[in-house]
């Protein structure tokens, strides 16, 4: 089901297709990948390195990092300044036709099945945010080393450095969020669509900033259905 639903993907949202109002809102979709460690340029010739990654789409970077709190992990970010990483390289995906609006939503939705309090380094990380964000939008994968280490992991965990086996977003303490009881309740809980409840799901949920970056936790959306699903 999940394979049919990304494998259909590519052709909802990538190449030339209409947009609101025949419009066209071609944007490309990148990949921006980061160092977690120093230790990446003795062991990247290897094909192995600890990597970080968000994507880029509509002049924003979203990523998917730790918290205690059922709500989600999807955050925003300038592109290219996550901080707490070492910005490597920017890796073109492709292309695809989407009004910002439309991709707002479609993030936020994201942030339904990406909880915070779900992250894991080797099964449940931002590498594989960031895959399933590249297949759905474009029907491409991300390279395979970006999250190698992290599968090589999950058959043998002493391949990860010690410091390591803890979420690396609950290493940084701008990542920590400050939700209330009443916050968690009022994100997972479904809401009717009228508009202010559309506007409330608009807000942000706030971090503090980390140098000149400021990292932002998106505010979740139930995931409506597709254009697919409506034919």
């Amino acid at each position: 089901m999940a394979v049919e639903k990304a494998a259909n993907s590519n052709s909802e949202y990538g190449g030339g297709g209409g947009g609101e109002g025949h419009a066209h809102f071609d944007t490309q979709v990148l990949l921006n990948v980061y160092d977690l460690t120093p230790m990446n340029h003795y062991i990247v010739w290897l094909g192995l390195g600890i990597f970080h990654s968000g994507i880029e789409v509509h002049g924003m970077e979203y990523g998917f990092g730790a918290h205690d709190y059922p709500v989600s992990g999807v955050f925003e970010v300038e592109p290219k300044s996550c901080p707490g990483f070492i910005f490597r390289c920017s890796i073109p995906l492709g292309h695809i036709d989407m009004p910002p609006s439309e991709f707002r939503r479609f993030i936020q939705g994201m942030g339904s099945e990406y909880h915070g309090d779900t992250y894991h380094l080797i099964s449940k990380n931002c590498n594989h945010f960031t895959d399933e964000i590249a297949w759905r939008l474009t029907g491409k994968h991300i390279p395979g080393w970006v999250n190698r280490l992290a599968r090589l992991g999950s058959f043998c965990s002493c391949l990860l450095p010690e410091s390591l086996q803890e979420t690396t977003v609950k290493q940084l303490p701008e990542y920590h969020a400050t939700y209330s009881e009443e916050d968690a309740t009022d994100s997972t809980s479904t809401h009717d669509h009228t508009e202010s409840d559309d506007a409330d799901k608009d807000r942000l949920l706030p971090s503090p900033s980390a140098g000149s970056s400021e990292v932002t936790f998106l505010k979740e959306v139930q995931r409506g259905l597709t254009r697919k699903d409506n034919l």
